[in-house]
């Protein structure tokens, strides 16, 4: 096994009441993979990562003092926010580009990739959440990610969308205080996915089970794909959730009974 980390926690001491998690921060493929049979290109798409919820992420780490969880791995491997029984737990198929070096994967290498790499990233959340509450320090989950401005051909017309677990009151206050904030702006609500399309793994186990007020937040990564438009997204998002933390949104919730997907069938 590679002696690379598969998760980076930056910060874990920090004093913010919001913990930053960025699932699909790297595109890094371990050696043991080559490059998937992919172009540079491909490499550096969507299919990989999450274009610039890293930088974002990182910015609003120095900014709010928060800690953040990140993936050192590309979702091409594993995808840290998929379920271990999800049909896209590891892609074939992402929008038009087939993933053969995935297919028909053995159940050796199928497991070893979750111990190497999905296993890693979730407990290293946990153990952050863990040592915070257990000193009483308040924690909201902020689920850090981006997505493409065209999806199969149809425009995705929000710079930001924003989706919520079985709680929606934290995420609805975000909403609230971005709009607040720019009245002009495009808020989606459950875009440009929703917990019924399989999409809030980390939002549910580590939002919802554990009674934390949480959202997940996806940028349009044309947004923020320079150095301003990562200083203005940090910027809103930090002023939106200390606004929504300040109204009393956060307070916690019972740990949740069913998961937000259950919640929305």
């Amino acid at each position: 096994m590679s002696t690379e980390k598969a998760v980076d926690v930056v910060n874990a001491e920090g004093s913010s009441p919001f913990v930053l998690v960025c699932d699909h921060a790297s595109n890094r493929l371990p050696a043991r993979y080559g490059t998937l049979g992919l172009t540079p290109e491909e490499l550096k798409s969507h299919i990989a990562w999450d274009p610039g919820a890293q930088v974002v992420s990182l910015a609003m780490v120095e900014a709010l003092d928060a800690p953040l969880v990140q993936s050192t791995v590309s979702r091409l491997i594993i995808d840290c926010n998929r379920d271990l029984d999800a049909p896209d737990l590891i892609w074939t198929l992402s929008e038009r580009t087939r993933i053969a070096a995935n297919e028909n994967l053995d159940p050796q290498e199928r497991q070893f990739r979750i111990d190497a790499y999905h296993r890693p990233f979730h407990e290293a959340i946990d153990a952050v959440i863990a040592k915070r509450l257990a000193r009483g320090q308040e924690t909201v989950l902020v689920c850090m990610h981006s997505f493409t401005p065209v999806y199969h051909g149809v425009p995705r017309p929000w710079p930001i969308g924003l989706i919520h677990g079985v709680d929606t009151r934290f995420t609805r206050a975000v909403a609230d205080a971005l709009a607040a904030d720019d009245p002009t702006l495009n808020v989606g609500w459950n875009e440009p996915y929703a917990a019924l399309n399989g999409v809030t793994l980390t939002l549910e186990k580590h939002g919802d089970a554990k009674g934390l007020a949480a959202v997940m937040v996806e940028i349009r990564n044309d947004e923020i794909a320079d150095p301003a438009g990562v200083a203005d997204w940090a910027g809103r998002l930090g002023r939106a959730l200390h606004a929504a933390h300040a109204s009393g949104a956060a307070d916690r919730a019972e740990p949740a009974a069913q998961s937000a997907r259950q919640r929305e069938a």
